[in-house]
């Protein structure tokens, strides 16, 4: 087996060996981490930050996380939730007028966070650049019509869910969204995670790395459905390459363009998993915490052609709610059991072609140092 570094607690060991065997077949570098009541109780890490194997994953080795970044842009919009200055039963537009165009008036806040809002591709942008422009996206938004009447029916609005929490956001605030995350959520909590990654980060960042077979050029897009047919996208194709980027790092692109490790991703969300706050730090309130796991929609999701179910800015699974990022990335929360569990890794998977169980493989791994 590859040698692990870091540290677990003995009941979690089940967590070394899942990582280490990853390693040991399919994974090049990876990390994995796990917070009990909002302390770590795993912190693990091994193999290598590059394709070459030339340099080792390290401690604070950095690699984009793609949509598991969807879990700190949504932790951000219930933080001022809670702090009474954002309504999540209130129209978008209250917040930012402009947003009333093109019969949007009824969208609320919750519609955006929950993937029901209608908008789950960014119109008239065809190449991944016209990202960089928070302004263009944003008006663009603005100015575009629904797809469906909004709240009755779910898309995955997997690049527009950023633009349109990070705008609110910027509208309550006067901060983008990733400046609001990292002076209000990873600079009390001492996370190293980041929107918008400084230059002098470049020197942790593992790229990411194509699935097997495939170069550079894979694309993300939307999965096949049960039909074997993929929905119809004309817009920008965000690339592996574009995702390594010098340019997608320095931009902020909050549905998928954060930067961390498992330890961070971990540290974060177990603010909500441990009822509001982490490491003697609290964010938000209990209750506050609520809209994590409270189900908001649940039913045929339009962009992923599956059941699924959406909370207020994640994922839910049964009593456990987050998500993942293309490629093999997620994070995990039990607000039952106070624990949140991350993977992240810079070896990508393509799940059209193969399955893809390795985060959850380290998830189930956890549940069993619980028991």
């Amino acid at each position: 087996m590859t040698e692990i570094e870091g540290w677990c607690e003995p009941r979690f060991a089940a967590v070394r060996e899942v990582l280490a065997g990853l390693l040991g077949t399919c994974d090049v570098g990876a990390s994995a981490a796990v917070f009990l009541d909002g302390e770590p109780v795993v912190d693990l890490w091994g193999g290598y930050a590059d394709v070459d194997r030339s340099a080792g994953w390290g401690r604070d080795t950095l690699t984009g996380v793609n949509s598991t970044s969807k879990n700190m842009t949504a932790l951000c919009a219930l933080v001022l939730a809670d702090r009474g200055e954002l309504d999540l039963s209130a129209p978008v537009a209250v917040y930012w007028p402009e947003f009333a165009a093109a019969g949007k008036e009824n969208v609320l806040v919750r519609h955006v966070l929950s993937h029901t809002a209608g908008l789950p591709e960014p119109s008239g942008l065809v190449a991944v650049e016209e990202l960089y422009d928070w302004e263009r996206v944003t008006a663009g938004l603005a100015a575009q019509a629904p797809e469906w009447e909004p709240g009755t029916e779910a898309g995955y609005h997997a690049l527009t869910f950023g633009f349109l929490v990070g705008e609110i956001v910027r509208r309550v605030t006067g901060r983008s969204l990733g400046e609001f995350f990292a002076e209000e959520v990873a600079g009390p909590l001492g996370a190293d995670f980041h929107f918008g990654l400084a230059a002098e980060h470049d020197c942790r960042v593992a790229p990411l790395i194509a699935p097997v077979s495939l170069t550079d050029e894979f694309a993300a897009g939307a999965p096949l459905g049960p039909d074997g047919v993929r929905r119809e996208y004309e817009g920008a194709a965000v690339r592996v390459r574009d995702v390594n980027s010098v340019a997608w790092r320095r931009a902020q692109i909050p549905a998928v363009n954060g930067f961390g490790n498992a330890r961070s991703v971990a540290l974060v969300q177990s603010v909500l998993a441990n009822h509001g706050s982490a490491g003697g730090v609290r964010l938000l309130s209990s209750l506050g915490c609520e809209p994590a796991w409270q189900e908001v929609f649940r039913g045929d999701d339009r962009v992923l052609r599956t059941p699924a179910s959406w909370t207020m800015g994640f994922g839910g699974f049964g009593g456990t709610f987050g998500w993942g990022g293309w490629g093999g990335s997620l994070v995990v929360s039990d607000p039952a059991a106070r624990m949140t569990v991350a993977y992240v890794m810079n070896q990508m998977i393509d799940r059209d072609r193969q399955e893809d169980n390795r985060g959850m493989e380290i998830v189930m791994a956890a549940y069993g140092g619980l028991r």
